[in-house]
């Protein structure tokens, strides 16, 4: 995995802490993940790949959020109003100006929130008792390492190779320091 940081193992307790409050704000997240992918197909839809693309993703992170929202409903929990995520809001601020700079910095942002996503779902997988809830989060961990590969492959269909390169060690860099700067809680990011 690319990323400059790991995520610490005091996050893992705090999801396992308070696991209801993770579960409601992994629902948001996994709402907000089709949101994303279908505003990519709003906002691109002369790049055909791209939209061929982020309409599977965007079906894809629907049914997550729908599993998601059947575990929270069987411990009785109901869906919170919607609220901002501090880690995609810090990143979303690294995007640039310009049509084309910032299409490239979606895009390796993107990619670089479903390689968090991968390697947090693993952390939960490995935490939590053997059964359909463990099961659930290594097959989402599988599913993240796709979509983080899919954005990063967009990236270099639109982008020069030395581009991408040169921008995803940015935002890799500034991404570590994001996950080193926010406080620990039981959420996604």
């Amino acid at each position: 995995m690319l990323l400059r940081a790991r995520t610490s193992s005091s996050w893992t307790e705090a999801v396992l802490g308070d696991f209801e409050a993770f579960l409601l704000d992994h629902a948001a997240c996994e709402r907000k993940a089709s949101a994303t992918a279908l505003t990519f197909v709003a906002h691109y839809p002369d790049r055909t790949e791209l939209v061929r693309q982020c309409i599977d993703v965007a079906r894809e992170e629907l049914e997550h959020f729908q599993r998601v929202w059947e575990f929270l409903t069987e411990r009785g929990l109901v869906l919170g109003p919607d609220t901002r995520n501090p880690y995609i809001e810090r990143l979303g601020r690294l995007f640039r100006q310009g049509s084309e700079p910032y299409f490239l910095d979606r895009l390796l942002v993107a990619s670089l929130v479903e390689a968090r996503g991968c390697e947090r779902f693993g952390l939960v997988a490995a935490a939590l008792p053997p059964g359909p809830l463990a099961d659930f989060y290594r097959e989402l961990a599988r599913t993240e390492v796709r979509h983080h590969e899919l954005f990063l492959e967009l990236a270099r269909q639109y982008f020069s190779q030395a581009e991408v390169d040169a921008r995803l060690e940015e935002l890799l860099e500034a991404e570590a320091r994001v996950v080193a700067e926010l406080p620990v809680r039981a959420a996604m990011y």
